[in-house]
């Protein structure tokens, strides 16, 4: 019996570690510019898969950000094309310490399904925190919708960012 105690904690740290792991696909738009994605990008382009991306490790998170991740899940909606407010975006939310999957919408599909749940069709860079939806980049009410799912306002020493671009 305690022979099996070694080999099946191996299993379950190997199944744990490739669950947090995601794929993200990088590859260059016609325009020049890199992108990077958790899908796959349109037919025919060239692009590299970056295995192993990981969100960081939560057990580092303070408590209070782990309860908030838990009950708010964040997410980033942008798109290849949004260059300033989404990085403004990105530096708010990793400036506080915040956790969130960036979802980079690549198609028309994508992009119209979004816009239903935000009300608006200009809705880049949209924020998600748990069920609430805010469309467009506003410091202050972005803010407030975290305050209200209570994350940190300041990022915990040795954070490391989330996000697509945060390697």
């Amino acid at each position: 019996m305690l022979v099996f105690r070694p080999l099946f904690f191996c299993v379950a740290l190997a199944f744990t570690l490739s669950c947090a792991a995601q794929t993200t696909y990088r590859w260059t738009a016609r325009s020049g510019e890199t992108v990077y994605s958790d899908q796959p990008p349109p037919p025919g382009v060239q692009y590299e898969k970056l295995e192993g991306y990981t969100q960081g490790n939560d057990q580092q998170l303070p408590y209070a950000t782990r309860q908030a991740m838990e009950k708010y899940p964040v997410t980033l909606y942008t798109t290849a094309s949004c260059k300033e407010s989404c990085t403004r975006a990105r530096t708010l939310l990793n400036g506080r310490g915040i956790p969130f999957s960036e979802k980079m919408l690549t198609n028309a599909d994508e992009v119209a399904e979004i816009s239903t749940q935000m009300n608006t069709e200009n809705f880049i860079p949209g924020l998600k925190v748990g069920s609430q939806n805010f469309p467009g980049y506003e410091v202050n009410s972005w803010n407030n919708l975290l305050d209200l799912a209570g994350y940190p306002k300041t990022a915990p020493y040795g954070n490391k960012p989330s996000g697509a671009f945060s390697r």
